[in-house]
């Protein structure tokens, strides 16, 4: 039978440590050339009727041999790129009748069949959370008590967690251009952590002090500045934009997530908008070379050190994802799904032939 799973079943099913757990030995594994896994890419055209909308099928794939599972993540998107006050945003347009259209689909590798379906929603923001605690725990220094975060969107508050769950924080500040929305995060987040989240005036108040910052923004620009450093602090950023080329420069030791510099884009010709979100985000940083950067699975391998000294300042840059990720959490899902009981059989026959392919 092939599981189909709702994003509320995965909610239920998959935790960020849980996550974090699971992927930790399967970037080992990546280091040592066993998994594998496929550049995401992304075909963007002009969309028939929303003006200064775009219509992008994106894909990534990736195989853990050690769960025996392969995934496809896939999204079939209408994105728009709106101005909200000085900062150009990424906005998904839930066209499908108010919603949006994003899978998982989970194979066998030892039969080829599919093993669930599932929406990627929930398990996006928990992949990359688990990315970028993994990056703090191999990064931040021992003792990062305080933490700060730009950002109060979709990704932020799964970033607290992992934060939390990498290193033992005590206090923690908020700050988004939105009084309403860090005020409604803050107290949200108070509640599910049980410790409390200051919701702060403007961004450089919110990170004087703080020993880790994360930055989780639906931002293609920069939105911390470079004088904002402070002695043994942790940036960490959930796409290579928000961090400047002066920020970067100025920190001890930078890591990334992946060296796959930028998604396989085919955009047609005259999409302006989607032309400039990829030079935007995907540019290579002026003297610095990326290629050259520690990346996740040097750091979880022990190829590479996160920091030498507590006073060193860090950055860990995500800066593009993997199919490999979306295998990782598909297979801790359907696991527990089985052991629970959750989701909805259907026939393995429905998605499978007789006919050679």
């Amino acid at each position: 039978m092939t599981l189909i799973l709702s994003n509320d079943d995965v909610g239920r099913l998959l935790t960020v440590e849980d996550c974090m757990a699971a992927m930790e030995p399967a970037y080992r594994e990546l280091a040592q050339g066993r998994g594998v896994s496929r550049t995401r890419s992304d075909s963007i055209v002009a969309h028939r009727t929303m003006k200064d909308a775009v219509y992008g099928l994106k894909s990534m794939d990736g195989i853990v041999p050690s769960l025996g599972v392969g995934a496809v993540r896939i999204n079939s998107d209408v994105i728009s790129w709106p101005k909200v006050g000085n900062t150009q945003r990424r906005k998904k347009i839930p066209a499908a009748d108010g919603r949006w259209v994003g899978l998982v689909l989970l194979f066998s590798t030892d039969t080829g069949e599919p093993l669930a379906i599932m929406p990627d929603g929930v398990m996006q923001r928990i992949r990359v959370a688990s990315a970028n605690g993994i990056g703090i725990k191999q990064m931040a220094r021992a003792d990062a008590s305080d933490l700060a975060i730009i950002g109060t969107g979709w990704q932020a508050g799964t970033q607290l967690i992992a934060a939390c769950a990498a290193r033992p924080i005590e206090r923690i500040r908020c700050w988004s251009p939105s009084t309403e929305r860090r005020t409604k995060f803050a107290a949200e987040m108070s509640e599910q952590l049980g410790r409390a989240v200051e919701p702060m005036p403007d961004a450089e108040s919110c990170v004087k002090g703080a020993h880790i910052v994360l930055c989780a923004t639906s931002s293609i620009d920069p939105v911390y500045a470079s004088h904002w450093i402070e002695p043994g602090v942790h940036l960490s950023s959930i796409k290579p934009a928000e961090l400047d080329n002066a920020t970067l420069k100025r920190c001890d030791r930078v890591a990334v997530h992946v060296h796959e510099g930028q998604p396989l884009s085919f955009v047609e010709k005259g999409v302006d908008a989607a032309e400039t979100e990829l030079k935007k985000t995907w540019a290579e940083q002026e003297g610095i070379d990326f290629a050259k950067l520690p990346d996740i699975t040097d750091l979880v391998s022990g190829k590479q050190k996160g920091r030498d000294k507590p006073e060193d300042v860090t950055a860990f840059v995500n800066n593009i994802g993997l199919g490999y990720q979306f295998a990782v959490a598909g297979a801790v899902v359907h696991k527990k799904a089985v052991e629970q009981g959750l989701g909805h059989n259907l026939p393995t026959d429905w998605f499978t032939e007789d006919v050679h392919p």
